[in-house]
């Protein structure tokens, strides 16, 4: 175990107190750290500094241990790799990386793969001159010639429109700021984008652009009045309608228009209803519909393009209440079917009739392993007899599939390779349930290697998220082998209040029910040590964004469960955040935690609030990670909650702010920077947990 220096010669900092009041609903709620708001302050720059400064004073001694770490984790990497090619058009597109850069490459050939390359954009000449550069969309008009692509160079998600000409390799002059989704129409030469709101980063606006004409000229088509509502335009894979749509966190309403016809007027699908939610592709003059207007698990309807209103539905595809219908994926002569029943993802292949309903045989792709993720892959052209989808879980590298619906078999394009010694067949993958305290069962996703797994003495390594929806993704990745080949068993906590088990999963952990994300979270950590799968006395756990206030919430309930704390980006003053509707993203959560300006949400949400409920005792060791230009969980969230947790924690374990002063949510953009943050993470975990 590493031995760390001590407080009396490193001393963290202590951030001044300046009293703020908000009185709501009767409550007083002091606020001592609103001064960290303030971003352009010297003040608050030098705090972060000295922040920074103090983490890196502390985890000197493991400086040897994260190079270790971080050459470990380049060692398991294939550096100069290519992706599957797929096809779309004439082309086939690819994209590359190379040893020693930190970006792709994207790049496509002509006709067959045997043509010579075409590199249409390398991200690292981008990247030149910039601390941070991320790519958003990267879309080709029909015919090939021309890219549009959009790009952000501070992390804040804040995306810049550009347009190059394939043919002769030049940079247009066509700009624009803020934007989103970017889709293409049938004549080579306009495009849809969705503009965001500079203050609250809601995409409201969607724009009709043609290539060459001043931004200036750019027409207005839609903009969304509602705030709890973002914009975003698309295409049908048939490549027929253009489609746009304007979504809530719990309602939805699309609209379309002829690809052909961008001067058109655009066609509502069905009006939008509260908690109505649906999703529509095209095939052959009929709408296909994915709804949830009979059951929270959604059914398929069709309705002719000529009225495509609810009154002319027709189901093809009646709800499961066991089964969450998560999308369909939809071909000339077939469709694909997303499932997800007992907390795992399912494809089926649907075959159509002349009539256009589901015929014959519905084979499911198997799958073979306890706990996996399943998903399609890149899949551009409307008229094929083969579909492509990915295929990963906590032993297997990710690996892309295509399956050919004539004979029902499916051929391995490629999988993730592995270098370094890695042996699949040392590792080992479980599911089981833990029981909430209602009785709910909690499934939890296990992977160790089994050479190294004893009964309760292994460190024990927990990670959850459980909000929005979100289903965690139980996937392959090879920086998690430094850890295995520790001797550690990690845990993946398919909570209420996530996806995992559909629609009425995410209803269980929102609103007026949220508490039941945490106790499912303790609830698995008490399972697992009563069952042997870790030493009670060395346990972490990790989340991020949504997942930190998880962190957050279990470590004031039950710090006496875990010994380590990692937080990415965490959300975890809530009721601040909540309570000031300039702030980005805020009136659109409603839906997700709850107004707090109603007296019985506020309530509700006061009691987890992880800010609001710091108390005088003793905490977790904790590495908490920021990042200074992050637009969803703003840097100020974590630096408050540190700064107010140094002042109340009674114990002397560590407490560590790491501010990224170059970079947003996602933390480093640069693949091998992002190694090195990883390698701080593990090297924290290892020397708390006694496991380096």
């Amino acid at each position: 175990m590493i031995n760390m220096p001590s407080t009396t010669v490193v001393s963290p900092p202590i951030a001044r107190r300046q009293e703020t009041i908000h009185a709501i609903h009767g409550h007083r709620l002091a606020d001592d750290y609103a001064w960290l708001r303030e971003k352009t302050s010297p003040e608050v720059i030098e705090f972060l500094d000295q922040e920074n400064a103090y983490t890196r004073a502390v985890m000197k001694p493991t400086e040897e241990l994260q190079a270790t770490l971080y050459k470990e984790m380049i060692s398991h990497i294939k550096e100069t790799d290519v992706s599957v090619p797929f096809r779309a058009g004439a082309w086939f597109y690819y994209s590359r990386t190379e040893q020693g850069a930190q970006y792709p490459i994207y790049c496509r050939k002509h006709g067959s793969l045997e043509a010579s390359e075409e590199i249409m954009l390398d991200v690292n000449q981008l990247a030149v001159g910039e601390s941070f550069m991320a790519l958003g969309a990267l879309t080709v008009s029909d015919d090939g010639y021309l890219l549009a692509y959009t790009t952000d160079t501070t992390g804040f998600r804040q995306y810049t429109l550009h347009m190059k000409d394939l043919r002769t390799g030049e940079l247009l002059a066509d700009q624009a700021q803020r934007v989103g989704s970017v889709v293409w129409t049938a004549d080579n030469r306009t495009i849809f984008y969705s503009v965001e709101d500079e203050e609250t980063k809601r995409q409201f606006q969607v724009f009709r652009h043609v290539v060459g004409r001043p931004q200036a000229e750019d027409v207005l088509v839609y903009e969304e009045a509602d705030e709890r509502f973002n914009v975003g335009v698309g295409r049908t894979r048939d490549k027929k309608y253009m489609v746009l749509e304007s979504a809530s966190h719990t309602t939805s309403e699309e609209q379309f228009l002829p690809a052909d016809q961008p001067e058109g007027r655009w066609t509502v699908i069905e009006p939008r209803k509260e908690n109505l939610e649906y999703t529509a592709d095209h095939r052959d003059g009929l709408w296909y519909i994915r709804v949830n207007d009979t059951a929270r698990t959604f059914r398929i309807v069709t309705a002719p393009v000529a009225t495509p209103g609810r009154a002319h539905w027709r189901e093809l595809m009646a709800h499961r209440d066991d089964v969450m219908l998560e999308d369909l994926e939809l071909f000339q002569s077939f469709a694909v079917l997303e499932e997800r029943f007992d907390g795992l993802p399912h494809l089926r292949i649907l075959n159509f009739d002349p009539q256009g309903a589901f015929a014959g045989p519905s084979p499911q792709i198997a799958f073979p392993e306890p706990t996996y993720s399943a998903h399609p892959h890149v899949n551009r052209e409307f008229v094929t007899d083969t579909f492509r989808y990915g295929y990963t879980s906590l032993v297997s590298p990710t690996s892309v599939y295509e399956y050919d619906v004539l004979t029902n078999q499916s051929t391995l394009l490629k999988e993730l390779e592995v270098p370094g010694g890695f042996d699949r067949s040392f590792y080992r993958s479980e599911r089981l349930f833990a029981t909430a305290p209602d009785g709910t069962k909690i499934p939890v996703s296990l992977v160790y290697r089994k050479d190294k797994k004893g009964e309760g003495t292994n460190p024990l390594y927990i990670y959850g998220y459980g909000s929005y929806g979100y289903a965690l993704p139980v996937g392959f990745n090879s920086n998690r082998l430094s850890l295995l080949d520790r001797g550690f068993v990690l845990a993946y906590a398919h909570i209420r209040g996530g996806g995992d088990m559909g629609k009425p999963w995410h209803d269980a952990g929102r609103l007026m029910n949220k508490m039941n994300t945490f106790t499912d979270f303790i609830a698995i950590t008490e399972y697992l040590t009563a069952h042997g799968y870790g030493d009670p006395h060395r346990v972490a756990m990790e989340g991020g964004s949504a997942g930190g206030l998880l962190m957050g919430a279990v470590a004031n309930l039950r710090p006496d469960l875990y010994r380590a704390v990692l937080s990415h980006v965490p959300f975890v003053d809530v009721m601040n955040t909540m309570l000031d509707p300039t702030l980005p993203l805020t009136i659109a959560e409603y839906e997700e935690w709850g107004d707090p300006n109603q007296p019985e949400a506020f309530e509700y949400m006061l009691k987890y609030s992880p800010y609001d409920n710091l108390e005088r005792k003793e905490y977790p060791a904790m590495l908490v990670k920021t990042s200074l230009n992050d637009s969803q969980v703003m840097y100020w969230e974590p630096a408050k909650y540190v700064a107010k947790l140094r002042t109340l924690k009674m114990d002397d374990r560590l407490l560590l702010l790491e501010t990224n002063m170059s970079a947003g949510h996602g933390g480093a953009s640069g693949r091998y920077d992002y190694l090195k943050e990883i390698a701080l993470d593990y090297a924290f975990l290892l020397q708390e947990l006694g496991a380096a």
